[in-house]
C-alpha cells in the first residue's frame, strides 16, 4: 500500500487561487483527481495491499511453524529450531504489518485530497471517468471473500478443533492466517464503500448552492 508518488497539495485557499478561467481550474482538478484515484482504488493498489497482507501471513506462518516446533521439542537441543523459525518469522511479519499500517493512513490522506480537489467544482463529462464501477466491484468482490474465509478460520477453525487431534499450535498458525486475511479484507471493503461515497456525494450529489433561486 505504501507509494513513492507524491502527493499532490490540498487546493489553496479561495482568496488565493489563481487560475484565470474555469477552464483551467477544470483541467487542473481533472489531472489531479485522475491521480489521486489510482493512488486511492486503482488495481495497482489492490494488488500491492494483498502483497503485504501476504508477507505478514508468511511471517505468521513462521511463528506458526516455531510453535509447532516448541510442543514437539524433547530437550533444549529441540528448541533451538523454533527460536531461528520464531526470529525470522518477526523479521518478515513486523516489517509487512507496518507498511499496511502505513498505507491505510497514507489512504486516509489520499479520500481527503479526493474530497477537498472534488469539491472544487463539478464536471460531469470528466468525471464519468473517475468512478471507475468495474474496479470498485472487483475490489468489493475480492475483499468480501477474504473476509469470509478469514472469519472462518477465526470462528470456524478453533470451534471445530478436538483435543488430541489438533495442537494449540496449529488453532493458533490458521487463526493468526484467518485474522490477517479478514483484515486485510476488511480494508478492502472499507476504500470500496469509500470510493462509492465520494463518488454519490462529491461527483454526482446536488451542488450545496442551487443554480437558480426561484422566490415567490
Amino acid at each position: 500500500m505504501p507509494s513513492r508518488s507524491p502527493l499532490p497539495p490540498s487546493p489553496p485557499p479561495v482568496e488565493i487561487r489563481a487560475w484565470p478561467d474555469r477552464e483551467a481550474l477544470l483541467r487542473d482538478r481533472a489531472a489531479v483527481l485522475g491521480e489521486l484515484v489510482k493512488m486511492f482504488i486503482g488495481p495497482v493498489r489492490l494488488a500491492i495491499l494483498w502483497m503485504w497482507a501476504g508477507v505478514a501471513a508468511l511471517g505468521w506462518a513462521l511463528v506458526g511453524a516455531a510453535l509447532l516446533m516448541f510442543e514437539d521439542a524433547y530437550d533444549a537441543l529441540g528448541v533451538v529450531p523454533g527460536v531461528v523459525c520464531l526470529a525470522g518469522g518477526a523479521a518478515v511479519m513486523v516489517p509487512g504489518l507496518v507498511l499496511l499500517v502505513v498505507g491505510v493512513a497514507r489512504d486516509l490522506r489520499v479520500h481527503r485530497l479526493l474530497v477537498e480537489w472534488g469539491g472544487l467544482d463539478r464536471d460531469p463529462a470528466e468525471d464519468a471517468r473517475l468512478r471507475m464501477p468495474r474496479v470498485s466491484l472487483l475490489w468489493l468482490l475480492m475483499s468480501f471473500a477474504l473476509c469470509a474465509v478469514g472469519l472462518f478460520a477465526c470462528v470456524v477453525v478453533p470451534a471445530t478443533a478436538r483435543a488430541g487431534e489438533e495442537t494449540y499450535g496449529l488453532v493458533t498458525l490458521l487463526m493468526g492466517l484467518g485474522f490477517l486475511g479478514w483484515l486485510t479484507g476488511l480494508t478492502g471493503l472499507v476504500k470500496a464503500f469509500a470510493h462509492r461515497r465520494w463518488v454519490l456525494r462529491v461527483l454526482v450529489g446536488v451542488p450545496a448552492d442551487p443554480l437558480i433561486t426561484v422566490e415567490g
